[in-house]
């Protein structure tokens, strides 16, 4: 599993995730369960759906 995830996004999702869930915890709605993919995605830097649209956002690196 190669990383695909830069940072930027990294830190973009771990946000969304915590929002998510909490949101979905206030109005006790299992949407926030939502939330545990774009955690689990940010924790491992790798997305799936990514993959198929041949898309990284982590910076190419300099030699």
């Amino acid at each position: 599993m190669k990383n695909n995830m830069g940072s930027v996004d990294r830190i973009l999702r771990g946000i969304a995730g915590v929002v998510v869930i909490a949101v979905g915890f206030y109005y006790q709605s299992w949407w926030g369960a939502f939330g545990l993919i774009f955690l689990l995605t940010a924790l491992v830097s790798w997305c799936p759906l990514y993959i198929p649209f041949k898309i990284s956002t982590k910076k190419a690196r300099q030699s």
